[in-house]
């Protein structure tokens, strides 16, 4: 299971909030997680999926695209990939990972 780190910048807007684009995206996305596809969690600068790297490619180009269909000329995706194939992670358990250190660097 791969994750992404994912950020779509739509250029051209109309003023300086792109917040209609990004529920868009969010959307979407909703669309591919009730298929099965990904998992995914927004954040206030990016958003984050995880799933079958060959998904996550297909997912990126359709959240790339929506912008275009709203009429945009241009969109900027900048895409973070961590595929680790040693074991099998999740987004939670990379936080859970660091949790524990937390909680064992006051001993």
């Amino acid at each position: 299971m791969a994750i992404v780190d994912v950020v779509v910048i739509p250029v051209g807007t109309e003023g300086p909030s792109v917040s209609k684009y990004i529920a868009e995206i969010q959307t979407k996305l909703k669309e591919f997680k009730d298929q099965g596809k990904i998992d995914y969690q927004l954040t206030p600068m990016n958003t984050l999926i995880e799933g079958d790297l060959k998904d996550l490619f297909e997912v990126v180009q359709a959240i790339h695209e929506l912008p275009f269909d709203k009429g945009l000329d241009r969109v900027c995706t900048n895409i973070r990939i961590d595929d680790r194939r040693d074991k099998s992670r999740k987004m939670n358990d990379k936080l859970k990972s660091v949790q524990k250190h937390l909680d064992n660097s006051g001993e």
